[in-house]
């Protein structure tokens, strides 16, 4: 090593690297440094630090990096998660061009489908006062039939909560490609890895389907059941807990006591109460919003059709004696106009969809909880800490708020007692 270094780290004495004497011993190198200023600082560095990669060996700070080792079965089960990360993106991109397709049919068919209403009534009222009477009548009921005709397409598909389908699964799917992506940045991927990422995409695809025929989700069901987009979880196998996980007496009764990596006993009375709220006030309080909302959906999305045709029916005897049938078809077609705007402009689908997709938030924050307190062994879960921040994020709330849900826990608590929802978020 010849010439000189000078480092001068933020106003402090620079070093001057005098060409030093060099020591070999085992695996350092040694070197003696002058630092400026007077004294002698003995500097030591690995060699097999200084080792360059190669294609086979890649080594950082002494480490060797898991990518340089990884067998072939663990290169290959990478790939294989980036092949499923490049999918998730690629359908967070046609879940995005397909909503913006229905969201734009859900404002034109609406604007279009009044327009034919209104302007159908206005000619059932002209025409008994004009020459061209027939010619009115015969185009007040083809416009008309025409309404009721789209009106009864219209509310099969529901154009506003196809429309949220598809924001909802765009959302989801780049949630999943961040996670793929993040997975492979890390030390080993495995096959399990590569099995849970198939899974997921599989849950999501059946969550929220692309085609429209066959494979739409039915949009009148008996009642509201929450999406589900995660795989079902497995339940944990019986394994042998750790010395600090097993159960511990106290007065005479055995009573396992959470400690270590972040979790005490009173963070998972925290965790038990939040899911007890989730379940008893969340999740149901969606559900019963949601179930009203397709009572009302489901009457309108019939009286519509049912008002435009009796309005096409009532144009065909307009004009002459029969003046009940030309006012019949023009009440008809403007509470069809009315009818329509309602269900369609209020988006009454989109908020059905919105209610199933935040009470199926609310049961995956349940599931992800319990799986997490299913693990005896409190070292093989996730930090305590991390996971009480994690909760409180998702529910819009702050580590400390959490605490209010310890006495939640407590079978003395009834459900009736609950009146504080968990969520602040939605």
């Amino acid at each position: 090593m010849e010439g000189l270094l000078q480092l001068q780290p933020q106003g402090t004495a620079a070093l001057l690297l005098r060409p030093p004497r060099l020591r070999r011993g085992r695996n350092h190198l040694r070197a003696r440094a002058r630092v400026r200023g007077g004294g002698v600082r003995p500097l030591t560095v690995n060699i097999d630090d200084l080792r360059l990669a190669t294609s086979d060996h890649a080594v950082v700070n002494g480490r060797t990096t898991a990518a340089a080792v990884a067998p072939e079965g663990n290169k290959t089960a990478a790939e294989k998660l980036r092949l499923v990360a490049d999918a998730a993106a690629d359908r967070a991109e046609m879940h995005d061009i397909i909503g913006r397709q229905r969201d734009n049919w859900s404002h034109l068919l609406l604007h279009s489908t009044n327009s034919l209403t209104l302007a159908a009534s206005a000619m059932a009222a002209l025409a008994p006062t004009t020459a061209t009477m027939p010619a009115l009548k015969a185009s007040a009921g083809v416009l008309l039939a025409t309404a009721a005709v789209t009106m009864a397409a219209v509310n099969k598909i529901q154009p506003s909560q196809l429309a949220e389908e598809q924001r909802n699964a765009t959302r989801l799917w780049r949630q999943l490609e961040r996670h793929l992506r993040a997975s492979l940045a890390g030390v080993v991927v495995t096959d399990a890895d590569v099995q849970d990422a198939m899974d997921r995409v599989l849950a999501l695809d059946a969550a929220y389907p692309l085609p429209l025929f066959p494979g739409m989700l039915e949009k009148f069901p008996d009642t509201l059941v929450p999406t589900r987009w995660w795989p079902k979880r497995q339940h944990l196998k019986n394994r042998s807990p750790s010395p600090a996980a097993q159960p511990k007496v106290i007065n005479g009764a055995a009573r396992r006591v959470a400690a270590g990596n972040g979790w005490t006993p009173e963070v998972e009375d925290e965790m038990r109460g939040i899911v007890r709220v989730l379940k008893a006030k969340d999740e149901q309080e969606y559900v019963k919003v949601g179930n009203l909302v397709l009572t009302v959906n489901r009457i309108l999305a019939m009286a519509g059709p049912a008002l435009a045709g009796t309005a096409a029916v009532a144009a065909a005897f307009a004009g002459g004696e029969a003046s009940w049938a030309t006012g019949a078809a023009v009440l008809c077609g403007a509470l069809a106009a009315a009818v329509n705007t309602v269900e369609h402009g209020g988006q009454m689908g989109m908020l059905f969809e919105l209610c199933r997709n935040v009470s199926g938030f609310y049961r995956k924050v349940q599931e992800d909880i319990e799986a997490c307190l299913e693990e005896v062994d409190v070292e093989r879960r996730e930090n305590g800490e991390v996971f009480e921040m994690k909760v409180a994020l998702l529910l819009g709330r702050s580590s400390s708020e959490l605490r209010q849900f310890k006495e939640m826990a407590s079978p003395e608590v009834r459900d009736e007692d609950i009146k504080n929802f968990a969520g602040k978020l939605f």
